[in-house]
């Protein structure tokens, strides 16, 4: 049964259509991605199945009693409550079954005290207050106090932080208040709108084992690709043809509208080919009596021709760092740092830390543990109490930080912004910069002030990089981009051969890039030259009290083996480690093989699909076709055993550890 049906949905903002006939279903357990650029009418969609945005045409049916939760991206909250007295008072029905039981109980009260009512009337009563009883012990044991604190723990509030006042809460925390209590009422449709852009990396990984255990209807906003892969089973594409709806992840959406793209140049190819053909018959034949019959059948031919519209393209974020001058090896140092906010202490201890030339640092931990104080007093914006930092002879510094982007001359064109960057810059280089962040032609005369907050983002970013300097220091630059944006900025980030320190909670983000983490926690900093996925298996491990953090201690030296003794210890080390990480070794590389050849294969068969000649065949066309199926399916089938067995791997890896 469908809980929210859209059919032939009309929105206009002015004269500018947004949505043009477009329709929707949504059931029971679907797992929705919604994704399109900034602009295109993802939060107007969920405005509308919200019932929050009015339509111009169509309509829109919910399913009788459906309660849809929605997390917009902008939130305001009155404060004179606490955190957990909003979460256990937002289940819907709760209010009137305590409102339905003190009416009750001061009704018995009363006829028992006037002692004019009879045994019915009493028992009556009576029933009913024991039947509202139960129906709220019922209520409490699905919508209990402990499953509140739990979620509230996952998303990172500590123990106590439940009682707070709203209104002594930040806007993110206050954001992740709003989305526990979004969880804590389980509603039939969930819609998120970049439900992670305020959770810190812990979080998003609990945030995303929990939503993987959802049982109900979702539909996810997100410009965080692995995050969307884990959680979604259909992607809604608002693309230039309309709203297109494709099975899978998002990999999925890439691949099929991929070759949907080739399929559709295929085809436009070989009737713009054939109708080239039958127009020349027409010019050469149509003075020529003898010929009249063929000119009219070609020129009916022409009129039946079916045309093929392949799809719009949409500009996209692009552009590639020039190469910067080489610097001195040690970029930063840092040593004996200390920083407090009156009596908060952000670093305690004394901080030392050293960034070489070419390195890509990301920055992760819980919020508020001082990641973006970190970087800012890198920066120079505020000062820190005690120790030096020092940036290497010569290094030219560039800074991107979210409230930049609210800090722009509103008054300013989005052309005098990025040209004052770098006064030196032709016009050419200036308007190019503005085309490679997707402001082209009058919309480099833009004023700050009429721009949206991702478009103001992208402003920022372009009046970075057009003078990047030697050293990148980058807070959270992915937040107000939507996805293709933030893949392609990944991608830019990418070609930039100079010294990178950034904060982000994009797992994509910090795997394209980070070549070292730095993990903030407990007034300290953690160096961790290892991957991602291995800071975030230590991190599971301390929430489950099965670790501990890395200490920055030298052990007690132990007792000296002898050479016999220690020899045949690492033997056995050695041979316990072969018995247990060979065998999965050997099956990671085998799949890993199989994929390598299998992805060969689907290379050629593409490169043949984009020839117009093969759909003159039809026989080879429907074989290609066929084969490039299959093996899609066998790849998704094996990349599923690699990812379970590179798991088993890096688990029995940690183990041994």
């Amino acid at each position: 049964m469908s809980l929210v049906v859209l059919d032939a949905v009309t929105l206009f903002f002015g004269d500018r259509m947004i949505f043009d006939a477009a329709s929707l279903r949504l059931g029971h357990g679907d797992r929705v991605g919604l994704i399109g650029p900034n602009g295109s009418g993802k939060t107007s969609l969920l405005k509308i199945i919200v019932g929050e945005q009015e339509i111009d045409d169509g309509t829109v049916t919910r399913a009788n009693g459906v309660r849809i939760g929605w997390l917009p991206q902008d939130i305001s909250i009155a404060s004179g409550r606490s955190l957990i007295d909003m979460i256990l008072t937002s289940v819907p029905g709760r209010k009137d079954l305590d409102a339905q039981l003190a009416a009750t109980e001061a009704q018995l009260e009363q006829i028992t005290k006037d002692g004019n009512a009879d045994d019915d009337e009493l028992m009556e009563l009576a029933e009913e207050v024991g039947d509202l009883h139960e129906r709220i012990d019922h209520f409490d044991r699905f919508f209990g106090e402990h499953e509140a604190l739990a979620i509230l723990a996952g998303l990172g509030f500590q123990p106590g932080e439940e009682q707070r006042d709203l209104g002594e809460l930040s806007g993110g925390w206050k954001m992740r208040g709003v989305l526990a209590g979004l969880l804590f009422q389980r509603p039939d449709v969930l819609l998120l709108d970049e439900p992670t852009n305020h959770l810190d990396m812990p979080s998003v990984a609990w945030f995303s084992e929990f939503l993987k255990a959802w049982s109900g209807c979702f539909v996810l906003i997100s410009h965080d690709r692995e995050f969307l892969n884990e959680q979604v089973k259909r992607i809604v594409s608002l693309e230039l043809e309309g709203v297109r709806s494709y099975p899978g992840n998002y990999e999925k959406y890439i691949a099929a509208r991929a070759e949907e793209e080739t399929i559709l140049a295929g085809r436009a190819k070989n009737l713009a080919r054939e109708r080239e053909r039958l127009t020349k018959f027409v010019d050469r034949f149509r003075a020529q009596a003898n010929k009249a019959k063929a000119v009219q059948s070609r020129i009916k031919a022409l009129e039946r021709m079916e045309t093929v519209e392949t799809y719009g393209k949409r500009g996209t974020l692009r552009f590639s760092f020039p190469d910067t001058a080489r610097t001195v090896s040690e970029v930063i140092k840092i040593e004996g740092l200390t920083k407090s906010y009156g009596e908060h202490v952000v670093f305690a201890k004394p901080v030392d830390l050293t960034v070489k030339r070419g390195e890509k640092i990301g920055i992760i931990g819980v919020n508020g543990a001082g990641k973006t104080t970190l970087l800012r007093m890198i920066a120079g914006e505020i000062p820190h109490d005690h120790g030096k930092i020092k940036i290497g002879t010569g290094i030219e510094v560039g800074y991107y930080a979210q409230h930049h982007a609210d800090t722009l001359d509103m008054d300013a064109t989005i052309y005098e912004i990025v040209q004052r960057a770098a006064k030196d810059a032709s016009p050419a280089r200036v308007r190019s910069m503005c085309g490679a962040f997707m402001f082209s032609g009058d919309d480099v005369d833009k004023k700050a002030r009429v721009l949206s907050g991702g478009e103001r983002a992208r402003v920022a970013l372009a009046k970075l990089c057009i003078a990047p300097g030697s050293l990148l220091l980058m807070d959270e630059p992915t937040n107000h981009l939507d996805l293709a944006s933030s893949e392609a900025l990944a991608a830019s980030l990418s070609t930039y051969d100079g010294t990178l320190v950034f904060v982000s909670h994009n797992r994509s983000l910090i795997r394209t890039l980070a070549t070292r983490i730095w993990n903030v926690e407990d007034g300290r900093v953690e160096t961790y030259p290892g991957t991602l996925d291995e800071y975030m298996y230590s991190q599971a491990q301390r929430r489950s009290g099965n670790d501990h953090p890395v200490k920055a201690v030298v052990a007690a030296p132990k007792p000296k083996e002898d050479d016999k003794a220690r020899k045949r210890r690492e033997a056995e080390e050695r041979q316990k480690k072969t018995s247990k990480l060979g065998p999965l070794e050997k099956q990671v590389a085998q799949l890993e093989e199989r994929i390598a050849a299998l992805e060969a294969e689907q290379k050629v068969r593409s490169a043949e699909l984009s020839d117009p000649s093969v759909y003159d065949d039809s026989a080879r066309r429907t074989k290609l076709l066929n084969d490039y199926q299959s093996a899609s399916d066998k790849l998704d089938e094996l990349n599923g055993r690699w990812e379970k067995s590179m798991a088993e791997l890096e688990s029995a890896r940690a183990k041994l550890a």
